[in-house]
């Protein structure tokens, strides 16, 4: 199995190109609340991401040194889609729901592609 911050690299740079889609999408389009909502849910997604990989990398050395960790953070990474919900209901003439849920699901849809196109690759 590849080292998870290889992989992680991967992610961010895919996701940052998917990022770079939706701001011109949103400047460029007249679907304005839809791709703000995807804007929001994939910055969510990815700090997501980002803590899932930090919270892994603390459990790695820690069971190399034999200690134990409380977790891996779930609710911290629940927490932050629940913000992202929140800030769609406060604001529904900004961003639009359905869109933020795609986009809190862009890290999942990157990693599933990326793990096909490297399983190809090999």
């Amino acid at each position: 199995m590849q080292d998870l911050s290889v992989a992680f690299t991967r992610y961010r740079k895919y996701i940052f190109y998917l990022l770079a889609i939706y701001v011109l999408g949103w400047g460029f389009t007249a679907y304005q609340t839809i791709f703000l909502g995807l804007i929001l849910g994939t910055v969510g997604s990815f700090y997501i991401l980002f803590s899932l990989v930090r919270k892994d990398k603390q459990f790695s050395k820690a069971f190399q040194e034999g200690r134990k960790i409380r977790s891996l953070g779930t609710m911290s990474r629940m927490a932050v889609a629940g913000l992202a919900v929140l800030v769609v209901v406060e604001f529904p003439d900004k961003f639009h729901l359905g869109s933020m849920v795609l986009g809190l699901m862009t890290s999942y849809f990157v990693i599933m592609i990326d793990f096909f196109f490297q399983h190809i690759r090999k």
